[in-house]
């Protein structure tokens, strides 16, 4: 028995040496080669590298340190190694670039190859991501693999936002350190903004001194009319700011990762912590400032530089001098987004500058205060980069554009031969939500799955391939009004950023949403065991209507991959004994539809989906637009209006949506119909810039050619009523037959006077056409 069980153990051992691990690396290489075997990383590995440069030994000593937490080995660094060894090179290899690298495992030797040091960081991540993820003092084993692999962007990037909610430096160097795992090559970091600045100025130290900090707002709901100000440190006590010796430190860290941190010093807007600090520099009179004594609230200080004061550009050059000090970064990002320009049509100084330098209006007073500021960047060698509304009143000559309202600002400016970085709300915006609202953590609103990142592609089909090269890559952004915790960041990134992460590495082709599942199983346990927080996945079901040969149909659909969808049409909430789905099924009447999700037999837990379907004599039947919908709003498609779904106040659901123009759209009931009304559904929303429409036309016909015109119906809501609300303009009449029902709503065309978008395109958002 001794004997027979000493035998067991030693074939045990035997098996475990010689099964062969699955390779699960995030990003997936370019190309990947498993063979036969593994190399035993033990005490008896040595590390190899005939090459000098503190480049070089920063790739060794990393890896070395991380061979060390997961094994406890020290591995001894050689010129020439002897035995099992792991070897570093610099090769000029063709076909990979600056940032590829090649990877050969075999029982005896891993070899590592690139043409620059970055590449061999690269593939040491690919290496790591072998391991275990912590130390278990089992056996390490590196699965034998040829890979050959280099990145698809060359922007990675992620913004962390530290102005809402300060971040000590020891957790934004663990924001790098999970950035550099996933071969990210790009942080940008959010410095100053309204709520906050966070950089030592030495010139100006009352930027850190009194702009750096709030009275205290802990714990509390974010509300922007509530951050509150004051002089008095005593009663300021909530911030914090970065020393410029921390920035150093920082830029370093990120270095050694091979990560160029990119800077963000927000103008001309977004600054008041920054105008109350040097009331001076903004345009006055000043109502609000440091200088007076008490609270007071950010949202009434102004909020812009004076783009009419040479001081304030002479202010803003000496803070540039002092922050490309510290970034060696190409790139300083200036913001430029959301500029709210009442200050400027009310500031004299403004008014004069554009007639001094011929400007129309305000849009253009923005783009001459950008081109002032490219200029002096690019006298200092550096390159200017900015949120999309930087293209407002003419695109600085040499700017490149950071596209965050879709993808349209990224399209035109690549179409007039400027860079881009994509970086779209949907679904870039890490701060919306990623699962079911009722058991995620409280988000900023949207809703950017984890499927939906992984299936993003940065390049527009509207660009041919001359302008898609202007597209550097993507970054996905953190911005921190609802996250005041490194916990919750890092809730909010993961997994989302390993998965943006494959979109910007890996080659477009060789993409797979259930490959990637697979691969990215072991890393969530590798979260677990060190410690990080992740959100486990979208376990809502979303109920999409289908219309079919004139019938209502509703298919229920899951991101889920080991999920089981029931549901029930009775009003009760659906179990494991309730339907099972198994194919889109008939709606032939009012109803409510609940679908949750099962795995393993046991209901998720949280409320189940819910969505109510009515019918009438429209509903499921062909619809033609005269005018496109922005694809920014797809909802359920062409089907959205007549789909037997009313959209609600959330604005990013169930509605068509119309930037500028009219919506005219016509429908086919099938044949002569009789009826006496027909309604369409608007929504308005003053801060989303969505307005209900100046009027709704309603027309009948019976050839689909000549049409009769029934009413129109003229809006009664205010412009200026900001409450988010719903109305349905509806058309009532002497019931009469037909076959073709066509809807006109007017859109209001441009933003009213005194909203922050004046003078720009309003927004129109339908929903639903109901003939009855």
């Amino acid at each position: 028995m001794k004997y027979g069980f000493l035998t067991g153990l030693i074939i045990g051992a035997v098996c475990l040496l010689n099964a062969q691990p699955r390779v699960h690396i995030i990003p997936q290489p370019a190309d990947l080669q498993q063979r036969e075997g593994v190399f035993l990383l033990d005490q008896n590995v040595q590390v190899q590298t005939s090459v000098a440069g503190k480049e070089i030994t920063d790739v060794v000593r990393y890896f070395t340190a991380a061979v060390k937490q997961v094994s406890g080995y020290v591995l001894p660094v050689k010129t020439v190694a002897t035995g099992k060894r792991i070897c570093f090179s610099i090769v000029t290899t063709e076909g990979i670039g600056t940032e590829g690298y090649r990877l050969f495992v075999t029982p005896h030797q891993v070899d590592i190859r690139a043409s620059k040091p970055a590449g061999l960081f690269y593939a040491v991540q690919s290496l790591l991501q072998t391991l275990p993820a912590i130390r278990t003092n089992q056996v390490l084993q590196i699965p034998c693999m040829d890979i050959t692999d280099e990145p698809r962007f060359k922007w990675r990037g992620m913004m962390l936002d530290v102005s809402r909610h300060f971040f000590s430096p020891e957790l934004v160097k663990e924001f790098i350190d999970l950035l550099a795992t996933y071969k990210m090559n790009t942080f940008h970091w959010h410095l100053a903004d309204g709520a906050g600045w966070r950089i030592e100025i030495k010139k100006y130290p009352k930027l850190t001194g009194l702009a750096a900090w709030r009275v205290d707002d802990w714990g509390q709901p974010w509300d922007w009319s509530q951050i509150r100000f004051n002089a008095d440190r005593s009663k300021a006590t909530y911030g914090g700011f970065y020393t410029q010796e921390q920035v150093k430190d920082i830029v370093a860290y990120a270095a050694a990762r091979h990560i160029t941190v990119v800077p963000e010093i927000e103008m001309p807007g977004h600054s008041e912590a920054a105008m109350a600090a040097y009331p001076e520099y903004s345009c006055l009179p000043h109502k609000h400032s440091f200088n007076e004594t008490g609270d007071f609230y950010g949202k009434d200080v102004h909020p812009n530089y004076c783009a009419g004061n040479d001081s304030a550009f002479v202010f803003l050059q000496n803070i540039l001098k002092e922050v490309m000090a510290l970034f060696p970064s190409r790139y300083i990002h200036i913001g430029g987004d959301e500029v709210d320009k009442s200050s400027w049509k009310q500031c004299m100084r403004c008014q004069q500058r554009m007639k001094t330098e011929g400007l129309k209006n305000e849009e253009e007073l923005q783009s001459y205060f950008i081109h002032r500021m490219e200029k002096f960047l690019i006298a200092h060698k550096r390159k200017l980069i900015g949120w999309d509304e930087i293209l407002e009143g003419g695109l600085a000559p040499q700017a490149t554009v950071m596209s965050w309202r879709g993808e349209s600002g990224g399209i035109k400016a690549a179409q007039m031969d400027h860079d881009v970085v994509m970086s779209p709300t949907g679904p870039l915006y890490f701060d919306y939500y990623q699962g079911d609202p009722e058991t995620e953590p409280l988000a900023f609103g949207g809703f950017n799955t984890l499927k939906r990142v992984y299936h993003y592609e940065p390049i527009p089909a509207e660009l041919d391939k001359d302008q898609a090269k202007h597209v550097l890559g993507a970054q996905a952004n953190l911005w921190t009004e609802q996250i005041s915790s490194y916990e919750h960041v890092e809730y909010m990134i993961l997994p989302r950023m390993p998965a943006l992460a494959e979109v910007l590495w890996s080659k477009k082709e060789a993409r797979n949403w259930k490959d990637f599942n697979q691969r990215l199983q072991p890393h969530l346990v590798g979260f677990e065991q060190k410690g990080l927080h992740y959100s486990r996945g979208n376990f809502k079901v979303d109920i999409k209507p289908q219309a079919v040969d004139g019938k209502l149909l509703v298919s229920l659909e899951t991101e889920n991959e080991d999920g089981t969808i029931f549901y029930t049409t009775d009003g009760t909430d659906p179990g494991t004994g309730s339907l099972r789905y198994e194919k889109p099924f008939e709606i032939t009447g009012a109803l409510t539809v609940k679908a949750a999700l099962a795995i393993h037999n046991s209901m998720v837990r949280g409320r189940p989906a819910q969505q109510s379907f009515t019918l009438n004599k429209a509903t499921g039947r062909p619809l033609q637009y005269a005018t496109p919908y922005s694809k920014y709003y797809p909802a359920n498609g062409p089907l959205t209006l007549v789909d037997g779904i009313r959209g609600t106040t959330d604005a990013g659901k169930q509605w068509h949506a119309f930037n500028g123009t009219d919506l005219v759209a016509t429908i086919d009931l099938g044949q002569r119909t009789t009826a006496g009304s027909v309604t369409l559904g608007c929504l308005q929303s003053y801060g989303q810039w969505i307005f209900f429409p100046q009027w709704v036309k309603f027309e009948v016909s019976e050839d689909g050619q000549q049409f009769t015109e029934m009413t129109t119906i003229p809006n009664t809501v205010p412009l200026a009523d900001k409450v988010p609300q719903t109305k349905d303009f509806t058309a009532r009449f002497d019931p009469r037959s037909f076959r073709y029902v066509r809807v006109t709503a007017k859109n209001l065309g441009q933003c009213p006077k005194g909203h922050p978008g004046e003078g720009q395109a309003a927004w129109l958002f339908c929903d639903e056409i109901i003939v009855e």
